[in-house]
């Protein structure tokens, strides 16, 4: 198992590095450039080359590669220029993270919990209008885009029948102690039941609509691997023997059918990421995917590499995560 995990983790530094490589090429052939970002209208040949020179823009582009390799091991990307003026751009991150991960952590649990049971349902009932119902309930999931759900969430729960916050992480001038920068445990953990709730409330929504797309995708893959598990042989011989239902589901079926699920778990956080950046912008939720949105539209240079290439980090480290609970789940996949 140990060996498995170092190579692993030897594969996951070479995905990150090369991330890092295409990141920064990527933001540096974008219009414009940081310089121009910075300097905006007051922009001139002199003040251009000034800054250039500052900041090592007139070196060789590997030169280039080579200096921002140390400046982000040691936690240096700069300074924000639109997102929050002033602030470092790793603080930025660091501020935002807790808003988005309180979000795609109930969006995530949400998915799971409603696609699992729904998907081997489904799979259990083949064929059955039950199966029908669930199939074309997860089609609409895929089919409607996020934005769009998240604005028709927006306006009927929010503004025709006023049951749910509109925007916003928690009411405005609402008392609350912050401990974690995730609101809804922060509310636990000093036990402000009243602001924990209305965080609460204000996550539901966001919630919902980022975890559309997951949840359609966990379902049809849970039912097609349960499918699949069902017609094996040593499923019809575990019920031919008289075990009963329950250990023909938690033995042979959901053990067996979960693998593939399991890696489509992980593979949905980017997925939850990348969501998150309209779910958010919709519901003024201040987290990671308003502050890519709004540096992307700035041209906050330094908040959009800090964010990009935090994001590819954390889904490489979730990916990490489903190869070692995919190992444990079947350990005949630590020896491939």
């Amino acid at each position: 198992m140990l060996r498995f995990v170092v190579r692993r983790i030897l594969q996951m530094c070479l995905v990150a590095f090369v991330l890092s490589m295409l990141i920064f090429v990527w933001l540096r052939s974008l219009p414009g450039g940081p310089v121009s970002a910075i300097l905006g209208e007051r922009q001139t040949p002199a003040r251009r080359a000034a800054l250039e020179a500052a900041l090592g823009l007139d070196q060789p582009l590997h030169v280039q590669y080579l200096r921002f390799l140390e400046r982000a091991s040691q936690g240096k990307f700069g300074v924000s220029t639109k997102v929050l003026p002033g602030e470092d751009a790793l603080q930025v991150f660091l501020d935002r993270l807790p808003a988005t991960v309180e979000l795609s952590l109930l969006a995530l649990f949400l998915a799971i919990a409603l696609g699992i049971p729904l998907g081997y349902m489904a799979a259990r009932r083949h064929g059955s209008a039950v199966d029908t119902g669930a199939v074309i309930f997860s089609l609409v999931g895929v089919a409607v885009p996020v934005f769009f759900l998240a604005f028709l969430l927006k306006y009927f729960f929010a503004v025709e029948w006023n049951l749910l916050p509109v925007s916003g992480r928690q009411t405005t001038g609402l008392d609350a102690t912050r401990v974690t920068g995730m609101f809804v445990l922060d509310g636990i953990l000093t036990r402000e039941w009243d602001a924990s709730w209305d965080a609460f409330k204000h996550l539901i929504l966001p919630a919902v609509a980022l975890a559309s797309i997951p949840f359609a995708v966990i379902f049809r893959i849970t039912r097609a691997s349960v499918l699949d598990v069902l017609d094996e042989d040593y499923v019809r011989t575990a019920e031919a023997k008289g075990l009963t239902a329950r250990v023909v589901r938690g033995r042979h079926v959901l053990r067996n059918a979960m693998l593939p699920v399991v890696t489509t778990i992980g593979l949905q956080v980017g997925g939850l990421l990348a969501g998150a950046v309209l779910t958010e912008s919709v519901f003024s939720y201040r987290g990671i995917g308003d502050a890519l949105a709004t540096a992307f539209r700035e041209k906050d240079y330094a908040v959009l590499q800090v964010l990009i290439l935090m994001g590819a980090v954390i889904f490489v480290l979730v990916n990490l995560l489903v190869d070692i609970a995919y190992a444990l789940i079947d350990p005949r996949i630590r020896t491939r």
